[in-house]
């Protein structure tokens, strides 16, 4: 079996309306995903971080993935990996290029499922985990009202943990308020603060009881700032979405400055990038719980992972649904709980009919001036 073509497909499929306003909305309706066909008729599905730039990631893998991958045997997935990561060693160890291997690998994983006509979970190690708690994972909104308002309803939809995006307290009051002691709260805060801010404004935070701070510090990659953060306040911090390969969660948890690794899968390099940070953080006493806020087969990777990896205690899942399914067989959470069927592959195929109604095409970016 050979690699006959590989093709990113960058979509726009808005989120539907319902929820209270959200500036994120727009970034969160801008998907990329990734096909690779055999010379056998197989077809897989991958998906790369897109949110803000998916002709970017599209174009990576078009004119710099798919020339090294046409005419090789794709359940070489170690190798081929390895040369994506050396073709893209000056400009792609994080970012654009990690999103774009990511997802190239993660179709790769899913024909290697299709091919041996089983979940990619057993590639993975088999089932250790055959019910995941989810967590819901909601955008930013603009009230304390809204927080509370959405914090509620997705509690009432049997979720029992909640993550937050605010940047106020008021707003985590007004959630925990909302759902009472029984629910979880989890507050992710996208990098905000100075350290000095993090420990002031963390410590009027420990009064709710949150299961853990995600990302306070600015810049992201400032470990030993958050480290000290970490040392300060006696909730759980957490960090790792915005980093990429085992070498970037090894400097995080080498830092001392998580409780919690956060790992992304479209984001890190794919599903064999994520088993190794696995590992990593079993061996390091740091518990795992990995991001996920995506509605195709970056959900689905994301559910096998964990499916297949012991001492996962939740899994991010978005409450909300895109106007049109990314999945023709959408990934449901149901009272709280995932579980992942037995289809072959990650089992995450599009709609094609979605594909065409959705094409995103971009705006011509306008030269800036100064006049």
């Amino acid at each position: 079996m050979k690699i006959r073509e590989v093709r990113a497909i960058p979509l726009a499929i808005p989120m539907r309306e319902g929820s209270p306003r959200s500036s994120w909305t727009a970034g969160t309706s801008k998907q990329v995903l990734v096909r690779i066909t055999t010379d056998e008729g197989l077809v897989g599905w991958g998906e790369g971080f897109a949110y803000g730039a998916p002709l970017a990631v599209a174009n990576v893998v078009d004119e710099a993935l798919a020339p090294l991958l046409v005419g090789e045997d794709p359940t070489r997935i170690e190798h081929l990996t390895t040369s994506m990561h050396r073709a893209l060693m000056i400009w792609g160890r994080r970012g654009l290029g990690m999103f774009s291997v990511s997802g190239v690998e993660l179709a790769l994983w899913d024909l290697a499922g299709k091919a041996r006509g089983a979940p990619v979970y057993t590639l993975l190690g088999g089932l250790a985990q055959p019910r995941l708690r989810a967590y819901a994972s909601l955008l930013r909104y603009e009230t304390p009202a809204d927080v509370a308002a959405v914090s509620a309803a997705v509690a009432a939809h049997g979720y029992t943990a909640v993550k937050l995006h605010q940047t106020d307290v008021a707003s985590v009051a007004a959630a925990r308020g909302a759902v009472g002691d029984r629910v979880d709260l989890m507050l992710d805060t996208n990098c905000p603060w100075s350290v000095e801010d993090a420990i002031r404004i963390g410590r009027q935070l420990e009064r709710f009881d949150l299961r853990w701070l995600e990302e306070p510090v600015w810049p992201p990659e400032d470990y030993a700032g958050l480290a000290r953060v970490r040392a300060q306040l006696s909730m759980p911090i957490a960090a790792g979405e915005n980093d990429a390969t085992i070498f970037g969660h090894a400097a995080i948890i080498a830092a001392g400055a998580v409780d919690v690794l956060q790992p992304s899968v479209t984001k890190v390099g794919g599903l064999g990038e994520m088993k190794k940070i696995a590992t990593l953080a079993a061996a390091a006493n740091v518990t795992l719980v990995p991001h996920c806020y995506y509605f195709g087969p970056g959900l689905a990777a994301t559910m096998h992972f964990a499916t297949a990896t012991p001492d996962v205690p939740y899994v991010e899942f978005p409450p909300g649904d895109l106007e049109a399914p990314l999945s023709a067989e959408p990934i449901r959470c149901v009272d709280g709980f995932v579980t992942i069927g037995d289809r072959p592959g990650l089992g995450a195929d599009p709609d094609p009919d979605v594909l065409a109604r959705y094409p995103y095409r971009g705006d011509r970016a306008r030269p800036f001036i100064l006049t």
